[in-house]
């Protein structure tokens, strides 16, 4: 099986996420969910959010901002999995609860394997 990085991103303020404890609330039985269909297929590998506070470092400069495009874009959490087929990992996504968000999306990036020596 392949394994793959679901990359959430979602729009956020100036200093913060967009969802309000209140939607945070609402929405936790549905990540609870989804992510437990992919869990009990024995798929699920490690999953988490990231918190909005970050460092960013380029070859010119460290700071305390995450990286954001320019509609306030960024991610928000993340999720390795492994399937036999992309197909199947873009079904999941299709039904993520993140995507209830106007400005949301999943990206689905195929992780590559280090070889081993």
């Amino acid at each position: 099986m392949k394994e793959y990085l679901l990359l959430f991103r979602n729009a956020s303020q100036d200093n913060g996420y967009l969802a309000t404890a209140e939607d945070m609330v609402e929405d936790m039985p549905k990540w609870q969910s989804w992510i437990g269909g992919i869990a009990m297929q024995g798929k699920l590998v490690y999953t988490a959010p990231v918190e909005y506070r970050s460092t960013l470092v380029t070859t010119k400069d460290v700071s305390d901002v995450p990286f954001k495009n320019a509609n306030t874009v960024l991610v928000s959490g993340f999720l390795i999995c492994k399937s036999d087929n992309e197909a199947e990992v873009q079904e999941w996504c299709k039904t993520c609860p993140i995507l209830k968000y106007p400005e949301s999306s999943v990206e689905i990036r195929p992780l590559v394997p280090f070889p081993i020596n």
